[in-house]
């Protein structure tokens, strides 16, 4: 028994002594360590000075910027949870389809919302990272007649789609009417009658405003082309202008997308001394633009914008690709994301791959 009791005072003695030779962590000392590795993580984290982003002008610049002033803040703040500091986020529009796109290949913007003709056209200096979605509309006929009046006024609440059509519309001029009056009355018209008309169309690199029109033509009229018709007048500042155009019966036919008329329906009828909520200015017409603005052509389906990397950009890396990925998907999944991307009529983002853009560029080098 005595034995045993020496050995269990020895071992509380070895066990005593173990304990006054360890080290007492402090809170200072877990605190020092602990901000040690903070610093040591955010010296890791990929920071940039500035990143530049520019959208094409498919609506009136002020429009644009007015509606994603948020924007910034909300990409620094979601770029920041992926691990990305970002001091500025720079937001520009393009003076045309074809300067955002010679811009991104300078590597002067980094990132660009470009409609898939424009992107097929640069797509050897940029790389799309997103299709946008949108919401179908609640009119896809191929029948211009069905797009006209309003009791066919469109509403865009139709389901989710990766595509849209680009629209020939006759203006209220004196030869537009006569142009609308024929389609209303199921007549078809004839190159000569297209050919006698002015258009207003916008820069070779637009799908909507160019690309898609062409090819309507060429599907309906024994190959010829925008480049041959007798009176064009091409346009360098985007729909906004081809609306003013005929509104002021300037010109007889113009093209757009096809929700083009929803975007400028308050416009059209203030008077030319208002502006709309969004800031666009008066057209000062009488009567509905869905009865003053008539569909006498439809295309085929056109592949949603883009948003694309420049190669060019300093911070172009697969990493940086993934995080600009997950940045705009997670921010137009909210409500505020929503409305900023509204602009653009983009409800949603999917990840996209180029193969996606070879039927734009085969449509780009059929009217090139």
């Amino acid at each position: 028994m005595k034995k045993i009791l020496a050995l269990i005072m020895a071992m509380v003695l070895v066990l005593s002594l173990g304990a006054c030779g360890a080290k007492e962590e402090t809170p200072a000392t877990t605190a020092a360590a602990a901000a040690e590795e903070v610093a040591e993580t955010e010296a890791a984290r990929p920071h940039f000075d500035k990143l530049t982003l520019e959208f094409v002008p498919s609506k009136d610049a002020d429009v644009i910027i007015a509606g994603t002033a948020n924007l910034p803040e909300l990409v620094k703040a979601e770029m920041a949870n992926l691990g990305y500091d970002i001091d500025e986020v720079d937001i520009t529009v393009g003076t045309s389809y074809d300067a955002t796109g010679e811009a991104m290949s300078a590597g002067t913007i980094d990132i660009g919302w470009l409609p898939g003709g424009t992107y097929a056209l640069y797509s050897d200096d940029t790389e799309v990272i997103l299709t946008a979605t949108r919401n179908g509309l609640s009119n896809d006929s191929e029948n211009p007649a069905d797009w006209n009046g309003e009791e066919n006024a469109t509403r865009k609440d139709g389901p989710q789609v990766t595509y849209y059509r680009s629209l020939i519309y006759a203006t209220p001029s004196a030869y537009g009417q006569e142009l609308a009056a024929k389609v209303n009355a199921g007549e078809a018209l004839t190159w000569e009658d297209l050919d006698k008309a002015t258009w207003a169309v916008q820069k070779t690199s637009s799908s909507a405003g160019y690309i898609y029109p062409t090819m309507w033509l060429m599907e309906n009229y024994d190959g010829k082309k925008i480049s041959d018709l007798s009176n064009v007048v091409p346009l360098d500042s985007g729909y906004g202008t081809a609306f003013s155009y005929a509104a002021a019966e300037q010109v007889d036919i113009i093209v757009c997308y096809a929700d083009g008329r929803n975007d400028y329906e308050a416009s059209w009828m203030l008077p030319v001394d208002q502006q709309d909520e969004t800031g666009k200015q008066g057209m000062g017409r009488s009567d509905s633009i869905w009865n003053e603005l008539n569909v006498i052509g439809v295309t085929d389906g056109i592949y949603n914008d883009t948003v694309a990397i420049s190669k060019e950009s300093q911070y172009y890396t697969p990493e940086l690709i993934e995080a600009l990925q997950n940045c705009f998907i997670n921010i137009i999944n909210t409500e505020e994301g929503k409305a900023i991307f509204d602009v653009y009529s983009h409800t949603g983002y999917a990840v996209a791959q180029d193969s996606d853009y070879d039927g734009a560029r085969a449509a780009l080098a059929l009217v090139s």
